[in-house]
């Protein structure tokens, strides 16, 4: 019989933007991979190109929901009929719901925590919903994949033992040959309009309120009219862009562009001259990882998952969240030396080789074995 392995995720945007590499090597060691999330945000087609066997699970991203039982149900029948050798879930409302099932359904499974929702700083209400559910759903989890110092401090305090049922990975890993080069691009920068001498700075991101836009405008006023030859870059696509677009047109904030979602990450990051991250939380930001190999500066806030990657004064400048003085004067300082930025550019792409997607598939390996093999 083929031996079958399922990936769940709340949506296809997630496997797609982060887990081909994996599917692939689990697909090279003979294993049929199947997938199992919504399809509300696109991007199934994607998976079901590297010979997936999609199934569409209607989750919603709200934890408690009529949607959720339903998809409950059919994940349900899923596992019950397919018998998988492993389950590997993501994202936090489908890995609470799928982890249940696949333990009652008597089937391993393995969690990879992108991020706890609970974190330092985060609003009660974090703690108040999520933090009970992973404790409740730890007792379903025969592992656990962490990616910062922060969960996998969580990790422990919940229970999991390192090495055995707690695993540090780097990541999801980026691909540094498709990212460095040696030579800047200036594809995009000529598309719109920058001129060569100009400063660019680049922003990837999901354009949803944790990635913290606003903020990152609310500097940009200041910025922008201290030095008019800077241009922000919106890399990304969400629902809240079009909010932010008439704000930008509304306040008149110059030089900033949106350029929505793009195959060409490479080539933009490699014709900016900063990379900026400016998020509430993240777990292991996959954007900045891109933009070291690039060997390009980053500006983060100073939050879980984006100090565990940028190395303060030497690889960038963290700042503090969502202090618009802090932003303008790391961007500004950057902007104004380029020298600086050659130096913290070359630095960040040596520490990047720590995140290599080469790196991260051998720790992945190693986890799969151990839980393929038992």
């Amino acid at each position: 019989m083929t031996k079958k392995i399922l990936f769940v995720a709340t949506m296809y945007t997630h496997l797609a933007n982060f887990h081909k590499p994996f599917i692939r090597l689990l697909q090279d060691r003979g294993y049929e991979v199947h997938a199992a999330a919504s399809n509300a945000e696109g991007r199934r087609e994607e998976i079901e190109a590297i010979g997936v066997r999609c199934w569409e699970i209607p989750f919603s991203r709200v934890p408690i929901s009529r949607i959720n039982l339903a998809s409950c149900r059919l994940l349900k029948e899923i596992l019950d009929n397919e018998r998988f050798e492993l389950v590997h879930v993501h994202t936090p409302v489908a890995g609470l719901y799928s982890r249940w099932l696949a333990k009652i359904s008597g089937q391993k499974v393995i969690y990879t925590a992108h991020g706890f929702h609970f974190f330092r700083g985060a609003p009660f209400v974090n703690w108040l919903v999520y933090y009970p559910a992973e404790r409740l759903a730890a007792r379903w989890t025969d592992g656990l994949i962490v990616m910062n110092e922060e969960d996998f401090a969580a990790g422990k305090r919940m229970g999991f033992i390192p090495g055995k049922t707690l695993y540090f990975v780097h990541g999801v890993g980026v691909s540094l040959s498709d990212f460095y080069s040696g030579e800047e691009s200036s594809g995009c920068r000529e598309s719109l309009g920058i001129p060569a001498e100009h400063i660019v700075v680049t922003c990837v991101a999901d354009i949803t309120p944790r990635k913290n836009h606003s903020f990152l405008l609310d500097a940009w006023q200041v910025l922008a009219q201290r030095n008019r030859k800077i241009h922000l870059v919106l890399v990304g696509e969400g629902r809240f862009r079009p909010d932010l677009e008439k704000r930008v047109s509304g306040e008149n904030i110059p030089r900033v562009y949106f350029i929505g979602f793009r195959n060409d990450v490479p080539e933009i990051l490699r014709g900016s001259d900063i990379v900026t991250l400016v998020s509430r939380h993240e777990g292991l930001p996959k954007c900045l990882m891109e933009a070291m190999a690039c060997g390009k500066p980053v500006v983060a806030s100073d939050v879980r998952g984006n100090h565990d990657i940028v190395k303060d004064g030497e690889t960038g400048l963290l700042i503090s969240l969502n202090s618009v003085p802090d932003l303008v004067r790391a961007l500004e300082r950057l902007a104004d030396d380029k020298l600086l930025r050659e130096k913290m550019g070359e630095a960040g792409r040596r520490r990047i080789e720590n995140y290599s997607l080469d790196r991260v598939l051998k720790e992945m390996a190693i986890i799969y074995d151990m839980f393929l093999r038992c």
